[in-house]
């Protein structure tokens, strides 16, 4: 079996960088140091990279440093803004990339901010690899994300041992851009279907279902959704101090959603109006609250608290 730092074609990966040691981040890379790369660290925040600085990881106090450093870089970042300055800014990866260096992002950002990096590294030399993650904060913490990826094929057998670390679902769909349009196809239907959970939920306690013996009976019925199973008992327990998916990154995924949408000609109905529901709860203030306050936003506006309704 190969060393956990070797690529496919049999190079060596003598040092991995990985910059944005967040929610997600923090996970991927302690998992990164447990199966053996040698890791060098960014955090806008320097604090926040501590923990995992404390576990043996190098610390690099700019994107500069860690294009220097290192052979392959990984990126996990809250939106489009920080990956175009990480990554295309004057002081980024590409700007100081060299000729075989591998670059992936793992955040969930359109297809062309994807393809502009990919364009912008293959100028120099380097291989971009688009690579957004599904599966929370929980399937980052024990290895299990789907991965979805984007570019080359030589570029993606040469990043498996870095993917099959992070994850148990690990595909190849396609060229630049891929990862992320299958990315956002999949955050379509998270926030679509966080919305019909809540109208679900609201509407059967308004009409004097029991809402505990609703989400069992869904379980097994033809409405059942992950969105359901996962926000429903959040709701019960009104739980949404409990970010493990902050409403805003969903909110900034739909946005994302409905321009593709606009880019390719397709009217998108219920994600438009999926879109216009988070924006409404993050004006309210329910930003930092987890994604399923959606239910909380259409309580309100019922006039109802499902708990309170519930056997």
């Amino acid at each position: 079996m190969p060393h956990a730092n070797v690529g496919k074609s049999g190079q060596l990966f003598n040092r991995i960088g990985f910059i944005g040691i967040g929610r997600m981040g923090l996970p991927m890379a302690r998992s990164l140091l447990s199966a053996g790369f040698h890791l060098t660290v960014h955090n806008r925040t320097p604090a926040k990279a501590q923990s995992i600085v404390s576990l043996g990881a190098t610390p690099a106090s700019s994107p500069t440093d860690i294009a220097r450093a290192c052979d392959a870089v990984l990126a996990c970042l809250p939106d489009v803004p920080a990956s175009e300055s990480v990554f295309l800014g004057p002081d980024g990866l590409i700007a100081n990339a060299r000729p075989g260096q591998l670059f992936i992002d793992f955040s969930t950002v359109g297809p062309t901010t994807s393809r502009r990096i990919y364009n912008a590294a293959k100028a120099k030399g380097a291989r971009f690899l688009d690579a957004p993650v599904s599966g929370g904060v929980e399937r980052a913490a024990s290895a299990s994300l789907t991965i979805m990826a984007g570019g080359d094929r030589d570029a993606f057998d040469r990043a498996l041992p870095i993917f099959n670390t992070l994850g148990s679902t690990v595909r190849y769909v396609g060229p630049s851009g891929a990862g992320s349009v299958v990315k956002l196809i999949n955050q379509l239907l998270v926030g679509v279907h966080t919305l019909a959970a809540a109208e679900a939920l609201v509407l059967g306690a308004k009409a004097d279902a029991d809402p505990k013996q609703l989400l069992e009976i869904l379980k097994v019925s033809w409405g059942q959704s992950f969105m359901l199973d996962r926000n429903g008992p959040i709701m019960l327990e009104r739980r949404y101090d409990d970010a493990r998916g902050p409403l805003r990154l969903l909110l900034k995924d739909m946005s994302l959603v409905n321009q593709m949408g606009r880019d390719s000609g397709v009217p998108l109905r219920a994600a438009s109006q999926a879109l216009e529901a988070f924006r409404q709860a993050a004006d309210q203030g329910m930003s930092e609250l987890d994604l399923s306050a959606l239910g909380l936003l259409l309580e309100k506006e019922a006039g109802i608290r499902i708990a309170d309704l519930s056997s």
